[in-house]
């Protein structure tokens, strides 16, 4: 079975991706090739990026980053859902991020985004930053609307087509964290 971490990318109040990591992680459930957790970024508190030291050097010290890096450790694959907030992703989900080097290698992730024109700015943009810690991201993508997958852009009721999207792209998330499984060091 292939463990996924559903990573609620805000931590910001009135924030939505809460929501939309359980809706994607009740979807998840459903599959009997992989189990789903909720990583939530309310509960690791990390601070701003403030190690000395680039973690592709050393690990962090800090206890609340050992434990970050103990959760993303223990899992093969990822979906991070995230808002798009000025055309980029949260500060909390990049510093989330970049605390970590060699806990993301050779590991998948899909991506869910949301925002007004579906969040596929602040997507493309964590595209970028996960290649560098060799997350290796699949095509098929979940883009959520403000205007259609939320009611008065504050409730998330998704449009009926896209759980078959986020199915879709569960299925390449699965098909890639079997296939990375080789590379990643015991």
């Amino acid at each position: 079975m292939i463990r996924i971490g559903v990573i609620a990318g805000s931590t910001r109040p009135g924030r939505k991706s809460d929501a939309v990591a359980r809706w994607v992680r009740d979807i998840a459930a459903k599959r009997d090739d992989a189990t789903a957790e909720l990583v939530d970024l309310r509960d690791h508190r990390l601070p701003h990026l403030d190690s000395p030291l680039p973690p592709s050097i050393g690990p962090s010290t800090n206890p609340t980053v050992r434990r970050w890096a103990g959760t993303i450790a223990a899992l093969d694959a990822f979906v991070f859902v995230t808002p798009e907030y000025n055309h980029s992703i949260p500060g909390v989900l990049k510093d989330a991020v970049d605390y970590l080097y060699q806990e993301w290698h050779n590991k998948s992730a899909g991506l869910v985004s949301y925002g007004m024109h579906g969040g596929t700015r602040a997507a493309e943009h964590l595209r970028l930053v996960l290649a560098q810690v060799e997350v290796a991201d699949v095509r098929s993508q979940v883009a959520l609307s403000l205007h259609t997958d939320f009611v008065a852009f504050r409730d998330f009721r998704p449009a009926a087509h896209q759980e078959a999207a986020v199915s879709a792209m569960l299925d390449q998330v699965v098909a890639w964290g079997r296939a990375l499984r080789g590379l990643r060091r015991p």
